[in-house]
């Protein structure tokens, strides 16, 4: 937790690029002890701007900046760091975008010797931004480039929804993503593994403002090969604070 505090003042002093912080308990361990050691704190940090084409021949779509800040070490310090930027634009009329994104990231484990990278991760593809009955959604089809030893190279679908109700008091919202990889990564864990290997991860969220720019809400993390090969869903709650921008 002591160094969740000077990240979280240093996205608070940057009201220019900031959107939201969110500050969740991860209950994780509640629900499923034999897998996961403890409950923990996250930070979240997340920055969206909306589409503005504007007049330009390259018209610029959405950027989407995400930060995640996992405190599950030792005393509750930071273990895991995670980001994604995402950006979208056009230079023709029909609104569809295309779509780029680079996210990457690094944990830290005990004993330290198995601490690991997130592998950076670059992606391209094509972005469908559209409005129905009173809710805002957009769907992702990327190409997706992992540089493992063995690299793999897949498609990504991703959905994001937000819909806001009772007069935007209550923000329902979040995405889930699909996507493929190699089982295979030229390693000596995998290298008698083929074929590939299905993920999904969805984050979806539920938010009720109290004043102001402050919420208190519930989030799920959900997963499927993400955290484990075995075939099995881990599906962890997790509820706190955000403060909106």
């Amino acid at each position: 937790m002591k160094y969740l505090l000077p990240v979280l003042f240093g996205f608070i002093s940057l009201p220019v690029y900031s959107q939201n912080v969110q500050l969740i308990y991860d209950m994780r361990h509640s629900v499923d002890p034999k897998n996961n050691t403890g409950n923990f704190p996250t930070l979240y940090f997340e920055y969206f701007k909306s589409q503005d084409s504007g007049r330009a021949f390259i018209k610029p779509g959405s950027f989407l900046f995400k930060m995640e800040a996992d405190a599950a070490g030792p005393g509750t310090n930071t273990n895991k760091m995670y980001f994604q930027v995402t950006q979208t634009l056009r230079c023709w009329r029909p609104d569809v975008f295309l779509h780029l994104s680079i996210s990457g990231g690094l944990g830290v484990t005990e004993p330290k010797q198995y601490s690991y990278y997130i592998l950076t991760t670059y992606s391209a593809g094509i972005a469908l931004p559209f409005q129905w009955k009173g809710g805002f959604y957009s769907m992702v089809l990327d190409y997706k480039y992992v540089p493992y030893v063995k690299p793999s190279s897949d498609f990504l679908w991703t959905f994001y929804f937000y819909k806001g109700l009772f007069n935007y008091r209550c923000e329902l919202l979040g995405d889930f993503s699909f996507w493929t990889e190699n089982k295979n990564h030229g390693d000596m864990i995998t290298q008698h593994e083929s074929g590939k290997r299905f993920f999904l991860y969805g984050e979806p969220q539920f938010w009720i403002r109290l004043q102001g720019g402050l919420s208190m809400g519930v989030r799920m993390n959900i997963y499927y090969h993400v955290n484990t090969t075995e075939n099995s869903w881990q599906v962890y709650p997790a509820a706190g604070i955000r403060w909106k921008i």
